[in-house]
């Protein structure tokens, strides 16, 4: 396929009136002019990547706003998600997921990294194929058309000092031996999906003991010394807390003591560290998965993004608990957090990227390719062509020079901007619509009448 953009944001900034020619999703030349072209659009920016996901909540947002106990936070939002979850079938989760991969597509999310740990029957026992759940996200990306990163979830302890699992995680607990299964199984199914691939994710260190954690990172990567692992770190302030209680040592902290942290490991929600545990977790190279609407609706706390990224850390974003399944509100809460703590504005850029749009876009997008490990993130010569056009009539409403267009389209735009998404050198989304949005849609609306009733 040979792809004419007006305009088009590359790997090294704007350039107008380019040619893209893709053989098999990946782009093989980028040339001048409209020669041969089969296809003309406007301006063309990178697909971003979701670093952290649990497809399944998609179905319980909105179900947890209500104030319960006086004193509402994580842990009580966690129990109205454990009785949801409770009765999930494995179809359901493939419905769940597809109806939110539609959702992400439509909304600028080309890849998404599925953090994902409802593994069992909804009696606890296992299913016939350890991997049927599994089976189901990968089924929701073909349906969808994502690309997908599986982290299956080792989960074996209800807290610190492997307290044993309560009634509402019976869904997700392995032995090591049985999750190492469960990841080569993964392996397995990968090789028959196009765009996947996989990861392990130790839940978090309240979950997880050194020894498993060890094993399952030795296993996985000897099935692919790149793969992604990802963790849960420092959520919650009590997390921390707990982790010093059992430990001795701050949740990152004994990380960076304990495991060979490398460019792989992305470390979600590290919300509450100190400064020494930001230098180690940038000198280690890896990632920190922030999720700002779910940190913001789960009463978080705030990153230190400021600091971090000016010492040159690198951040992806992530819809978490779907809470809202948009990357333009990630990197605008991302920005707007920062503001409200230092008082000032245009927090996020640099010297070298004046704009804060853009330098969030780009930063947040190779980020989250690292994350996964995909040939994502950017569009060059050699890279995947996971792109997102966007909709001329609805930027000429705002400034939409080269400078001002992703400021724009973060900070001034209250529609969706995204018209079509590429991913993989395949349309999966053509003005602004998903081939089977409307018939997953019914179906989704009519299974979440029976769940919730």
């Amino acid at each position: 396929m040979n792809l004419h953009v007006e305009r088009i944001l590359l790997a090294d900034g704007w350039a107008k009136n380019k040619t893209l020619t893709i053989n098999n999703g990946i782009i093989t030349a980028i040339v001048d002019g409209s020669s041969n072209a089969e296809k003309s659009v406007g301006t063309v920016i990178p697909g971003m990547v979701n670093c952290h996901s649990h497809a399944f909540q998609r179905a319980f947002a909105g179900f947890s706003e209500q104030g319960s106990e006086g004193q509402d936070s994580f842990w009580t939002w966690r129990k109205v998600m454990y009785k949801f979850l409770a009765q999930l079938t494995a179809d359901n989760a493939e419905l769940i997921a597809t109806q939110l991969y539609i959702e992400m597509l439509k909304m600028g999310y080309t890849r998404v990294a599925e953090f994902h740990y409802l593994h069992h029957d909804v009696d606890g026992e296992n299913y016939v194929e350890l991997a049927t759940m599994a089976r189901a996200i990968f089924n929701a990306s073909k349906q969808s058309g994502i690309g997908l990163t599986i982290l299956p979830v080792l989960y074996r302890f209800s807290g610190f000092g492997a307290l044993p699992a309560n009634t509402g995680q019976k869904r997700f607990i392995n032995d090591v031996e049985q999750f190492n299964q469960l990841v080569s199984e993964c392996f397995s199914i990968s090789e028959t999906f196009d765009n996947t691939n996989v990861g392990i994710a130790p839940h978090s260190l309240r979950a997880v003991d050194k020894s498993s954690l060890l094993q399952a990172v030795e296993h996985v990567r000897s099935l692919d010394p790149k793969a992604p692992v990802h963790v849960h770190i420092a959520e919650q302030q009590q997390e921390v807390d707990d982790c010093i209680s059992h430990y001795g040592q701050r949740p990152v902290e004994w990380l960076l003591n304990n495991a060979e942290l490398d460019q792989q490991w992305c470390l979600i929600h590290a919300t509450h560290i100190n400064e020494t545990e930001q230098s180690g977790i940038i000198a280690s190279g890896a990632i920190a998965g922030i999720c700002p609407t779910t940190e913001a609706n789960l009463g978080d706390g705030i990153f230190p993004t400021t600091e971090f990224m000016a010492n040159n850390g690198t951040i992806a974003i992530g819809s978490d608990s779907h809470i809202s399944v948009n990357p333009i509100e990630e990197l605008r809460w991302l920005e707007y957090a920062q503001r409200l703590i230092k008082q000032q504005r245009a927090i996020l850029a640099t010297t070298e990227q004046v704009s804060v749009g853009a330098n969030l876009w780009q930063k947040a997008a190779k980020g989250g390719a690292q994350s996964t490990n995909s040939n994502t993130g950017e569009l060059a010569v050699g890279k995947q062509a996971d792109l997102l056009v966007l909709d001329s009539d609805k930027l000429t409403l705002f400034a939409n020079d080269e400078q001002h267009l992703l400021d724009s389209l973060m900070f001034a735009s209250q529609s969706n901007m995204v018209r079509d998404v590429m991913v993989n050198g395949q349309w999966v989304i053509e003005n602004g619509t998903h081939r089977q949005e409307y018939v997953i849609a019914q179906q989704f609306s009519a299974m979440l009448s029976k769940l919730s009733s």
